[in-house]
């Protein structure tokens, strides 16, 4: 409803959660401690789906089940406010396609053939950033300056001013996924079992069913929106 209320169509794909086009977020032994959404830990700073052609410009979280006796947060960082800690020269290194990023083990385990990204530059537009700190890496060719600027970026992002939002049941939280970095930060458990059981439903989505149609030819025919060329 919060989509078709923004014009902000759903996407989904064929490979990720099944096909659904809403992701149960929760926490599965088997992606223990691993920078997937299934993990019982904490995320990075990231995009999601960063190593894939096709990316959501935004996310929506809902909290299903959350206790608030957990300090659980969402952490957020505004891809301007990298900017401002981020050198000039940095940044046009940082618009090369230079970069790789891994796909996560869940990606790897529902399409085998999602080993590497392509070579991607990491900043875009104005502000638009393609990055999973930890993952994303420089390519063999890349020259010394574009390992630098990654190093500042690291510096940038630390430096960054960051928002901690804590997403308890029925609450909602729908941000930019590219123009942005978020990760999951785990301040204190003070009940291990209702941790285990933390349950978000997320949903990625288009800016505009413009920006949809831009992606046309990874779509199924009669779904747009549904990933099927991966």
């Amino acid at each position: 409803m919060f989509a078709q209320l923004t014009d902000s169509p759903l996407l989904a794909y064929r490979t990720r959660n099944n096909g659904d086009f809403f992701h149960d977020v929760y926490a599965d032994k088997k992606y223990s401690n691993t920078q997937t959404q299934k993990t019982d830990g904490e995320l990075y700073f990231h995009n999601d789906r960063t190593a894939h052609p096709v990316r959501a410009d935004f996310l929506s979280l809902l909290g299903m089940r959350s206790s608030e006796e957990n300090l659980i947060y969402t952490g957020y960082v505004d891809g301007r406010s990298i900017l401002e800690n981020l050198k000039a020269e940095s940044q046009e290194w940082l618009r090369k396609s230079l970069f790789i990023t891994p796909f996560d083990d869940y990606s790897r385990d529902s399409n085998i053939n999602q080993i590497d990204s392509e070579p991607h530059p990491i900043l875009g537009n104005i502000h638009t950033f393609r990055y999973y700190d930890t993952r994303t890496t420089y390519t063999p060719e890349a020259p010394i300056e574009a390992i630098k600027a990654l190093f500042d970026l690291k510096i940038a992002i630390t430096k960054a001013k960051k928002s901690r939002v804590s997403i308890n049941k029925g609450d909602l939280f729908s941000f930019a996924n590219q123009d942005s970095l978020h990760n999951r930060e785990i301040i204190q458990i003070k009940d291990s079992v209702s941790a285990e059981k933390r349950w978000l439903l997320k949903t990625y989505s288009f800016r505009s069913p413009e920006e949809m149609d831009k992606y046309y030819d990874y779509f199924d025919a009669d779904l747009p929106g549904f990933v099927v060329a991966e």
